[in-house]
């Protein structure tokens, strides 16, 4: 049985996954520009099958990405949350557990993804004790990484990796990596 599971800010309640998800999601992971730094917009039943592995990370990790939404209208804006990358070939850097966000593009540039990351980020240094908290997106995806730099994380261009999971020559493949500790997060919140 999945715990229930409610983050909430200013603005916004992050919670457990619901059937009436689904639709919404789907039409938005169709979206060639929601998608544009993925390999390709996802079909209705890999919607449903990220869904499941949401929901199966959750009951195993204790957290996982899950439904973003705006406190005062409940409009359901995407995912947002931590997850621990499970990917058939490892990345460079792992284990580890990283932030990460994917929002409709009527949601894009309302500062919903810094302030929801910034809660997922509390709670995973000051609730569930993290020592850090990661990030990672292709390079060319310049909107997310400005998310990243705002919520306090930083790149070391050192850090920066082909991507597992694509081929080498892949437009996607190149990607930059982010990282917050909890002694800098602990820094920053007096």
């Amino acid at each position: 049985m999945t715990q229930n599971f409610l983050l909430e800010t200013k603005r916004l309640i992050c919670r457990n996954w619901q059937d009436a998800d689904l639709e919404q999601f789907a039409r938005m992971c169709a979206d060639p520009q929601v998608m544009r730094y993925f390999p390709e917009p996802l079909t209705y039943d890999q919607t449903a099958a990220l869904i499941d592995r949401a929901k199966a990370k959750q009951e195993q990790d204790g957290f996982c990405f899950t439904p973003v939404e705006t406190r005062d209208t409940s409009e359901f804006l995407g995912f947002i949350g931590l997850s621990i990358p499970a990917y058939a070939k490892p990345l460079p850097f792992g284990p580890c557990v990283e932030v990460g966000w994917r929002l409709k593009r009527s949601a894009w540039g309302k500062g919903y993804a810094s302030e929801a990351a910034t809660a997922w980020l509390r709670f995973g240094f000051e609730t569930i004790g993290l020592e850090e908290i990661v990030s990672f997106t292709a390079e060319t995806n310049i909107p997310s990484q400005k998310v990243m730099a705002r919520i306090g994380m930083r790149r070391d261009p050192a850090d920066d990796f082909l991507h597992p999971m694509l081929p080498v020559g892949h437009a996607l493949a190149h990607h930059v990596l982010y990282r917050l500790d909890r002694k800098t997060w602990a820094s920053r919140q007096v």
